[in-house]
């Protein structure tokens, strides 16, 4: 599935609930549902900086495919990340260079998250950006 066809997914599952209630509880069960990140992992280098909450990212290489694999304390973080994750990870670096994440926008996160959750997903797609960009360079240079 491209970039878009997984946010166009994600939109539709929003589009199941009637009120932030019910999203919310969505977004906490996204959470629940994310793979444990290994403790090698959860390391002061993999942190993402402008995140209220500590929220760990782990990125690599498979084939021409960027991986991502995050986690986090806070339940309704773990929540969001995921969504990146679903939507980011498994992508050529280009893809995620070029992607508009217009899905969060489309949901609502922009408009109901609190403003500090809100600053600490745009940290989360600068720094899954900046993986990109980093392994695009690399694979360039070599």
């Amino acid at each position: 599935m491209t970039i878009n066809e997984i946010q166009d997914e994600l939109i539709e599952e929003f589009e199941l609930f009637d009120d932030w209630e019910g999203k919310y509880e969505y977004i906490i069960d996204l959470g629940k549902k994310l793979p444990k990140l290994s403790d090698e992992y959860k390391t002061e280098d993999n942190i993402i900086k402008g995140c209220q909450s500590i929220v760990w990212l782990h990125a690599y290489m498979n084939g021409d495919k960027l991986i991502f694999e995050a986690d986090s304390e806070a339940i309704i973080v773990k929540g969001l990340v995921s969504m990146l994750l679903k939507v980011l990870s498994g992508h050529t670096p280009e893809e995620i260079l070029k992607a508009d994440l217009y899905f969060i926008n489309r949901v609502g996160l922009s408009s109901h998250l609190a403003q500090t959750r809100s600053n600490g997903l745009a940290s989360m797609v600068k720094q899954m950006k900046a993986y990109a960009l980093a392994f695009q360079t690399i694979e360039e240079n070599k």
